[in-house]
């Protein structure tokens, strides 16, 4: 299942030969910005991208290698913890089989973003607590705080699932767990590890947490508020992740078997709440469907010990369908990234740039209306002989203003009226697309150092 799962997402990298936004982004970010976190992300994703761009430029297949990596490693450690729960060969294959055809890691799997790899990190934290469970080895727990510590650099949502697992564990035990030195030696090490993006987010006022509030704030528009964001969480998971993880975490919660293991569905159904009730994003808890299907095949396996093999069609059925929708999902995803608007941007605006005079352009910065236009324009940069691009939307707001020597800004957005007060005349030089326009901006009126702060943002209008 795990070559398989490798396979397709090879083939869809293939197929789909541009870089979708987010990937870009984290790409602009490594290449040119590189540092121990950024306004919306900390900078494990960014470092893979600037590491692999390192050794492969422009190679859009490279750049993807390590998205790829985790999603097949996480197909592998859903089924190890089916393995753990007791889940005998057909368990672990469905759950691997539930985890491959998630919707959420098949739409997603194969684009280097902070989310691609957050479930492999969360299903490596819940195989080692219930390992640790199982075998009571405390070096399990120091491993777990250097997981931790790795997965607090990429997101910082894994900080709350810790927090909501200690919670658990605490109610609904095993209590012993809070009692061993290993897991507070395991917390220590988590925290040095995280040290240096949580220093960065102290230093620059925790943007991260004005990004709360941003994200809320788009969920109405992006996924339907509370009741869209409420199903999301749930359909993301995929057919079979659906079927066997809603009765995965229902058995977790009710059988005497699983006590033991109860603060999973008490911790998946915490985050559920808390998610829906903040307007999180919809894809939150992709790292814990692999475990909660793991725990539903399980238990499966536990109920129909003693049926014979015919009476297991509804699996069959189910495993056909889940499949036929990762399918589905997986050429849904191809079909984003063939798109070529990015490369257009950057390429009208290489343009554009390349017509201005020798001694204009000197003096000249790139700025994107927002962090997803100047992205491209970074991403391509090296194809297009274009300079660094500057914006003030997201992370960008909170990296370098232009050099006091800049005079002269070439603009692309929809409208420059947000920057036009700030010079003396603007004129449009081109355009992109019916939404997107590139225009010259002349006669800086006011020193850079006062112009950034004014139109920072973190809101994508």
């Amino acid at each position: 299942m795990a070559a398989v799962t490798a396979l397709a997402h090879c083939v869809a990298t293939l197929l789909g030969t541009g870089y979708w936004f987010d990937e870009v982004y984290m790409l602009a970010i490594g290449r040119y910005h590189l540092d121990w976190g950024s306004a919306d992300q900390p900078p494990a994703a960014a470092a893979l991208a600037a590491l692999m761009d390192a050794a492969a430029p422009e190679s859009v297949f490279a750049l993807r290698v390590p998205a790829m990596v985790a999603t097949t490693v996480a197909v592998v450690l859903a089924a190890m913890i089916a393995r753990e729960f007791g889940g005998e060969r057909r368990a672990q294959t469905l759950t691997a089989v539930t985890q491959a055809t998630a919707l959420w890691p098949t739409l997603t799997g194969h684009w280097l973003t902070p989310y691609t790899l957050e479930p492999v990190q969360w299903l490596a934290i819940m195989w080692l607590l219930i390992r640790w469970i199982r075998v009571r080895d405390d070096r399990l727990l120091v491993a777990l705080g250097v997981v931790v510590g790795l997965a607090v650099m990429t997101k910082f949502q894994v900080l709350l699932l810790c927090a909501v697992l200690l919670v658990c564990i605490a109610v609904c035990g095993p209590r012993d767990l809070l009692r061993r030195p290993a897991l507070w030696l395991g917390a220590t090490i988590a925290i040095a590890v995280a040290a240096p993006t949580l220093w960065w987010q102290q230093s620059h006022g925790w943007p991260q947490l004005q990004m709360t509030r941003v994200v809320a704030g788009e969920a109405e528009a992006l996924y339907g508020g509370r009741p869209g964001v409420a199903v999301q969480l749930i359909v993301y998971a995929g057919v079979l992740g659906v079927v066997l993880g809603l009765y995965g975490a229902w058995q977790l919660l009710r059988a005497p078997h699983w006590r033991q293991y109860r603060f999973i569905a008490a911790t998946a159904v915490v985050l559920y709440v808390v998610f829906v009730a903040t307007l999180g994003r919809p894809y939150y808890l992709a790292g814990l469907y692999g475990v909660l299907a793991a725990a539903g095949a399980v238990s499966l396996q536990l109920r129909r010990a003693d049926k014979p093999a015919n009476r297991l069609w509804p699996a069959r059925v189910g495993v056909l369908a889940s499949v036929a929708t990762a399918v589905l999902i997986l050429v849904f995803s191809v079909g984003a990234t063939r798109s070529d608007i990015g490369e257009k941007i950057a390429r009208t605006t290489a343009q554009v740039y390349q017509n201005l005079p020798g001694t204009q352009r000197e003096h000249t910065a790139l700025l994107g209306e927002s962090y997803i236009v100047a992205a491209y324009l970074d991403g391509y940069a090296p194809r297009y002989a274009l300079p660094p691009a500057y914006s003030t939307n997201r992370s960008y707001g909170y990296f370098a203003a232009p050099a006091d020597s800049v005079d002269t800004v070439l603009y692309v957005g929809r409208s420059p009226e947000p920057v036009r007060r700030y010079f003396g005349s603007a004129d449009k030089l081109g355009t992109v697309n019916d939404d997107l326009g590139i225009y010259v901006l002349r006669g800086r009126q006011q020193p850079w150092q006062q112009i950034w702060p004014q139109l920072r943002t973190l809101t994508v209008s």
